[in-house]
């Protein structure tokens, strides 16, 4: 089994801006139900620099996108962004904390 390890949201590596020295600290993870047509994650990904990347899911959502914004107003912005582009529902969870695999120690056996 591998271990996981908490990392607090600040010591994992901010993404790369898209406009030099605006920092993202604030990240989310979008969950997203589509509207009677689907949305079109190329789109969203080139119109909203705040998307980092994202899954095409089988489920209760759609789409999972991975957010990382300037602050809350960004955020709020990139949620009313999404409802306009047809999305039924979106439901956002800010990201307290990373889990990252631990390293796995070998040990000899006697």
């Amino acid at each position: 089994m591998t271990a996981l390890r908490l990392l607090p949201g600040g010591d994992e590596p901010d993404p790369e801006p898209r406009v030099p020295g605006q920092v993202r600290s604030l990240r989310a993870v979008a969950r997203i139900s589509y509207g009677p047509v689907p949305l079109d994650f190329d789109r969203l990904a080139a119109e909203l620099p705040a998307v980092q990347g994202g899954l095409a899911l089988a489920g209760d959502a759609d789409l999972e996108l991975h957010l990382a914004c300037t602050g809350p107003e960004e955020l709020r912005a990139v949620a009313a962004a999404l409802h306009r582009a047809g999305a039924a529902k979106v439901r956002v969870d800010l990201v307290l904390r990373a889990l990252t695999p631990a390293p796995v120690t070998l040990r000899p056996v006697p």
